[in-house]
C-alpha cells in the first residue's frame, strides 16, 4: 500500500477522527470512499491531498512522505487565546479541527 493512504490512515487515527468526519473536511459524501482511500483503492488528485493535508493538519509532503514530519510545521496558535489553563491539550486540538473544517468549507464555498 502507497505511503500516502498509510499515513492518511495513521493520522486519522492518531487524531481520533471518524472516517465520517475526515469525509466531511475533504468533501466526500461517505465514510466509504475514505476507506477505498486508505486501502490504496482510489487515486487521489493533487487537489484533494491538499485537502487531507489540511484535514490532518499536516502538509502534502509529509502526507506523501516526501519530507520528515516536523513538530513544528503546524504551530497551535489558539493556545494564545485563552487564558491559564481553560482547556486541555485534547480540547485545544478539538478547536483546532473545527477551526480547520470551518477553514475548508470556506474554500469549498468559493
Amino acid at each position: 500500500m502507497n505511503i500516502l493512504y498509510q499515513n492518511i490512515k495513521r493520522l486519522r487515527e492518531e487524531k481520533e477522527m471518524s472516517q465520517e468526519e475526515l469525509a466531511k473536511l475533504t468533501g466526500y459524501t461517505s465514510r466509504s470512499s475514505i476507506a477505498k482511500i486508505e486501502k490504496g483503492e482510489v487515486d487521489l488528485p493533487q487537489s484533494k491531498i491538499l485537502l487531507f493535508a489540511n484535514a490532518l493538519g499536516t502538509t502534502p509532503g509529509e502526507l506523501m512522505g516526501l519530507t520528515e514530519p516536523s513538530v513544528a510545521a503546524s504551530p497551535l496558535t489558539l493556545a494564545a487565546h485563552f487564558d491559564g489553563e481553560e482547556y486541555t491539550e485534547e480540547e485545544l486540538e478539538e478547536i483546532k479541527q473545527f477551526a480547520d473544517f470551518v477553514k475548508s468549507k470556506r474554500k469549498s464555498n468559493r
